[in-house]
């Protein structure tokens, strides 16, 4: 593992934020009321509106900012982005999918921890309910995407809703109603059960009967395989288990999480930064995935953070955190591309489609920047 001596120097580490607040303060007039859309275009994100699974991860890094910051320069593009946000629930704009956590959580979630206004805190709740409505009692999952009549997506969860499970443990916790804890701790649990395979590789989604709550089968949907390790979808498992365990206190999730995690790091190539399915390594001529790297430095932080201190995964995990976090710093920005508005480069959405590919990412920007703030400062996660 490399030199992560300078990952932990205040120093290193405000020099990197400056980037990122340098960058962002500059995308305010150019996102003011748009967004960023999920994959930047030759590593320029072209405006869109409201519509994408992917809207929050900008207002998700306006809220860190003004975090990081401690200044007033976001409040404005904060508040045109929230308003958009009410809207779009008001509306019910794009949002048959059970993105609607990772689109409130970024957005309402975060206002209302940082701001304390309690509209944000009823448009979460709101959007909890509509999560719901995606529950499926008999099988126990929360449907990913689409109708949910649509044969061709009727009972597929993916391993990324665990991320979205915050959202529904919100709810359960300021309303003191349990059905959505219900939903997320069942749902979650069925993750656990059939994503997570023997060998601690996860597949990217699962399908089950909706009318007998049967398990099917696994399969991929932005994998190399069925059978492969897709790289995103094991850092969603870090994280995403890891949140799960410190919401309900069910010890088995975070047994699972360091399974996925040690999977993972085996699996990392000699810059830390893996390839985006886990199937490959050095030599394979294949794309990284920078924004899965991200995500899994806040997925160890957190579940090093977890962990007792008589436990030596803890010291591994935030080890191999800040030996990424240092990579990602050192090779993977755009400091040397000025006319790039991302912060991260060599990221991919989806290889099998040829979409988003060797790009900037607008989540792999959105943890990057979480990853730097959690190991600069005290600091609450939004999930």
């Amino acid at each position: 593992m490399s030199n992560v001596k300078k990952g932990k120097d205040k120093e290193w580490l405000e020099a990197q934020l400056d980037f990122c607040y340098e960058k962002i303060r500059a995308n305010l007039k150019t996102f003011a009321t748009l967004v960023p859309p999920a994959a930047s275009c030759n590593q320029i994100y072209q405006p869109e509106g409201n519509t994408d699974w992917t809207a929050s991860f900008w207002v998700g890094q306006l809220f860190l900012a003004k975090e990081g910051t401690r200044t007033n320069d976001f409040d404005q593009v904060i508040e045109n982005q929230i308003a958009s946000f009410q809207n779009r629930l008001d509306q019910k704009i794009e949002l048959e999918t059970h993105d609607i956590g990772f689109l409130y959580i970024l957005s309402a979630i975060a206002d209302y921890q940082v701001n304390a206004h309690q509209s944000s805190r009823e448009m979460a709740i709101k959007a909890a309910d509509l999560l719901m409505t995606r529950y499926n009692e008999k099988a126990h999952i929360i449907q990913a995407w689409g109708d949910l009549n649509a044969p061709e997506q009727r009972g597929r969860m993916i391993i990324d809703c665990l991320l979205n499970l915050p959202l529904l443990y919100f709810a359960s916790r300021e309303t003191g109603d349990k059905k959505y804890y219900k939903a997320a701790y069942l749902h979650a649990k069925q993750t656990q059960k059939y994503i997570v395979r023997d060998n601690a590789t996860t597949y990217h989604t699962y399908y089950f009967d909706t009318e007998t709550g049967q398990a099917k089968y696994g399969k991929t949907q932005q994998g190399y395989s069925d059978d492969s390790c897709w790289a995103r979808g094991q850092t969603w498992g870090i994280y995403g288990f890891t949140l799960s365990y410190l919401y309900t206190g069910d010890t088995s999730f975070i047994e699972t999480a360091i399974r996925v995690a040690d999977y993972f790091i085996e699996r990392l190539p000699k810059d830390n930064v893996p390839y985006w399915d886990l199937i490959f390594n050095d030599g394979s001529n294949e794309e990284r995935d920078s924004s899965s790297g991200a995500i899994a430095v806040c997925g160890l932080l957190e579940l090093a953070k977890a962990l007792p201190l008589s436990n030596p995964k803890r010291e591994i995990y935030q080890a191999t955190a800040l030996a990424i976090i240092e990579s990602l710093a050192t090779n993977y920005t755009t400091k040397n591309l000025p006319e790039s508005n991302g912060l991260l480069l060599h990221g991919v959405y989806d290889k099998k489609s040829n979409t988003g590919v060797d790009e900037c990412m607008s989540w792999g920007d959105y943890y990057y920047l979480e990853a730097l703030i959690r190991l600069n400062q005290s600091w609450q996660s939004y999930f």
